[in-house]
């Protein structure tokens, strides 16, 4: 009996194949479980629609993330961290970090765990952080690390200045 696959599926092949397969094993398994779908006509012709739709939606999702990664290039990110002596970030620079920086500036759409750190950023200065914004499309992004400008330093330049 020959079915079209509805999904993925390891043992037989990919979405949208056709593939023989034992007819038992098709009225038993595979329909019931919305794996596949007998291969008639009327289905071949349905689902090639449902193919298309499917490939004008995903040129669409590509074309946006492309606009989305030529707008995030073009920003840099500041991020303010508290440091110690020599100029010590306590910590390091976290997604969660760069996240917000981001929703701030106007991206809410980005999900965190895309943002891609390959490795933790502990130190003052510029850098460069990958997100995956679809399957193929990256955006590169410029993150500046400055020093937090706290009261107490503040304070202790004051009182040292009128001395």
């Amino acid at each position: 009996m020959k079915v079209i696959l509805k999904k993925d599926y390891d043992l037989l092949g990919d979405e949208g194949q056709i593939v023989e397969v034992k007819s038992g094993y098709a009225r038993n398994f595979l329909i019931p479980k919305g794996i596949a779908t007998i291969a008639s006509h009327s289905n071949l012709i349905s689902f090639e629609e449902i193919k298309k739709q499917k490939s004008r939606k995903v040129q669409k999702l590509t074309e946006e993330a492309r606009k989305l990664a030529d707008e995030m290039s073009k920003n840099v990110i500041t991020i303010h961290v508290k440091t110690g002596e020599d100029d010590r970030i306590f910590g390091s620079v976290t997604s969660q970090m760069i996240f917000d920086a981001l929703v701030s500036k106007g991206f809410e759409n980005i999900e965190k765990k895309k943002i891609l750190i390959k490795d933790p950023i502990k130190s003052l200065g510029e850098h460069e952080v990958e997100i995956k914004l679809q399957h193929s499309i990256m955006s590169k992004i410029k993150v500046n690390v400055v020093q937090e400008n706290s009261e107490e330093t503040v304070e202790s330049e004051i009182i040292t200045a009128e001395n």
